[in-house]
């Protein structure tokens, strides 16, 4: 069988990276399929550090300014764990930064008051300043998931897994973005029977609710665009099961999986990257979020090679 990535793709997806990344990504280009260091790689993330600790300055593109938001922070954590650097010293301090912005329900928001003076996507409200700022799934199950698989241990870890579990089984009506971040959390979850059979639920919910294309050549057979999402923001079978061992491939049978695959494949554009389908709302968009959706693609059909 002919394999979904060759190096061909991965040197023209090199070249994209190169030509259009950051230093971060070049650097974790490097670091991941070319045998670069994991120094660089860590030395380029700390440039995004704020000085209260959290991560700021477009560490996660669509989150702009220097003010430390909780979104930015899963960004952070996968690309610490990525290149082996997720120990508990880092870890243990990003937990001391969101113990001082989490409620007291032991979950985060995604965003605080502070980034309404700062760009942002239409599609992420700002909390006015003072008031009261609810926790969600989509910040807390993103950060909970890694430092969970790397045996991270802090007293707000403690906190956001209960947060998590009591999230994740409330979920009734549900969007894809929010279901990638319990299963960050389900993956790792430290109950694993239990965290088999919300999974379970959130798959047949994922199906239910028509928040995947299992069929990308026709996406509308048995999928609808979220509200709010762009045209053509379909989510595949791989956006869910992005490496065999998550619990999401138990959700598909193995031709939804490689036709999903083989879609993912073929969606390298001619400049050796892979597209943006969610809204573009500001001109860097594209040129700051892509090289990192581009090693995206490359770690998931590497992983089910």
């Amino acid at each position: 069988m002919t394999p979904r990535l060759d190096a061909e793709m991965i040197a023209r997806a090199g070249r994209f990276v190169r030509l259009t990344g950051r230093v971060l990504e070049q650097r974790l280009f490097a670091h991941h399929f070319e045998g670069g260091d994991a120094d660089g790689v860590r030395a380029a993330l700390a440039a995004y550090r704020a000085p209260d600790g959290g991560f700021a300055f477009g560490l996660e593109p669509d989150v702009r300014g220097p003010a430390s938001q909780p979104l930015a922070v899963p960004s952070a954590l996968h690309i610490l764990a990525g290149i082996g650097r997720l120990d508990q010293e880092t870890g243990g301090a990003l937990c001391d930064w969101l113990a001082r912005v989490s409620g007291p329900d032991g979950g985060v928001p995604s965003v605080l008051p502070t980034l309404a003076g700062h760009p942002h996507p239409p599609f992420l409200p700002v909390p006015a300043a003072g008031a009261d700022v609810p926790s969600d799934l989509l910040a807390t199950g993103q950060i909970t998931g890694p430092l969970l698989a790397h045996g991270i241990t802090h007293p707000w870890r403690d906190g956001a897994v209960a947060f998590c579990w009591r999230a994740i089984e409330a979920v009734e009506r549900t969007h894809p973005y929010e279901v990638h971040a319990a299963l960050d959390f389900l993956d790792h979850a430290p109950d694993r029977d239990r965290a088999a059979k919300e999974a379970e639920r959130l798959g047949r919910l994922v199906r239910e609710q028509g928040l995947v294309a299992t069929d990308p050549a026709r996406p509308e057979a048995d999928a609808t665009i979220q509200d709010g999402y762009a045209p053509g923001e379909w989510h595949y079978a791989h956006d869910y099961a992005r490496t065999p061992d998550s619990l999401a491939a138990r959700w598909f049978t193995d031709g939804e999986l490689a036709r999903s695959l083989d879609f993912l494949a073929a969606q390298q554009a001619d400049d050796g990257g892979w597209p943006i389908t969610y809204v573009q709302w500001a001109p860097n968009t594209a040129m700051e979020a892509r090289p990192g959706i581009t090693l995206r693609a490359l770690h998931t059909l590497r992983a089910w090679q």
